[in-house]
């Protein structure tokens, strides 16, 4: 099928008269009354009735329409894909506070000329991020597939960075004087976690955490926010929850909040990015290379079964 003709169709469509779909295509009026033709020619069917005023859609026309309209979006975003500079960096985000937002954020500080758009898809499931990429609705997406046999062929899932977790209380709670904790001082504590999306990634890891280190995390209760989290830290003797090293955070001075590094070993969220496996933006390579600069964490490092190695993170 001529995508032109597609095009043609469209717009005489959409403004009623071929003379001005030609104008606005930059061809003859013959030009598009031609495409057109072959078209009705090639669905066997007729697409517009020519009345005084113009062209107005026939019945098939009219169902024809809205997957015209998606033929032509689609070759447009496929040209687009492939033109370096031609639009925006689209990287899916878990969150604006995040750990990924917060490096990306950073990348942009020293690299303002990027044209970068941070997006938050808010899905739990991993599989819509995958075919947003695949679509070309974004560019890249902090996601992690637990099991990367499951993701399509077209797609691939490389190492960003480690995330190193912080046990984060109020002033009261037993470990709030701490400098560091290693994770057998965490065994007894209740590590709230509200909001544990069942089946995705971050439930997994959870879950290996707390049977690794014979730890207790607590996923009980509806999660109202990062606010209400902190709230019932900052006045609470037994509660204490897991954070992000570079994940940002902001209470009031009068919480007290403490956040204690985890070692020995470091416990590592490990940060996945999703990406076409041909033809990536070409903005993204500058921006792996940043991950890659990051500072490494130690060798004694806990990550769960299913993190991508930085040894082994391909080109992009």
């Amino acid at each position: 099928m001529d995508t032109e003709a597609v095009r043609s169709f469209v717009r005489a469509a959409e403004l009623g008269q071929l003379r001005h779909a030609a104008d606005e295509l930059g061809v003859t009026q013959q030009a598009v009354s031609k495409r057109i033709a072959a078209l009705e020619r090639e669905l066997d069917v007729r697409l517009f009735t020519r009345t005084p005023r113009g062209v107005e859609l026939t019945l098939d026309g009219q169902a024809f329409l809205p997957h015209a309209r998606n033929i032509v979006t689609g070759v447009d975003r496929a040209i687009t894909a492939i033109k370096p500079g031609s639009r925006a960096l689209r990287i899916d985000v878990l969150g604006l506070r995040s750990a990924q937002a917060v490096v990306l954020h950073d990348y942009w500080r020293s690299h303002p000329q990027t044209d970068l758009d941070v997006v938050t898809l808010k899905v739990n499931d991993p599989g819509v991020a995958v075919a947003a990429v695949r679509s070309g609705e974004i560019d890249a997406s902090f996601r992690s597939v637990t099991d990367p046999a499951t993701l399509p062929r077209d797609v691939r899932m490389i190492h960003a960075f480690d995330s190193p977790t912080e046990l984060l209380v109020g002033p009261a709670h037993p470990l709030a004087a701490a400098r560091t904790l290693t994770p057998s001082q965490l065994r007894g504590h209740r590590i709230w976690v509200p909001g544990i999306a069942p089946g995705s990634e971050w439930a997994d890891f959870y879950e290996q955490l707390a049977a690794a280190f014979d730890l207790r995390v607590d996923a009980t209760g509806p999660n109202f926010g990062n606010e209400v989290l902190l709230d019932v830290l900052a006045d609470s003797t037994d509660v204490a929850t897991l954070v992000g090293s570079r994940d940002r955070y902001l209470w009031p001075a009068s919480y007290d909040l403490r956040r204690i590094p985890i070692v020995n070993p470091t416990l590592a969220y490990p940060l996945s990015l999703i990406l076409p496996r041909e033809n990536p933006h070409p903005g993204l390579r500058a921006i792996i290379d940043h991950f890659g600069s990051l500072p490494p964490l130690p060798e004694t490092t806990w990550r769960p079964s299913w993190a991508v190695a930085p040894r082994t993170r391909e080109d992009a």
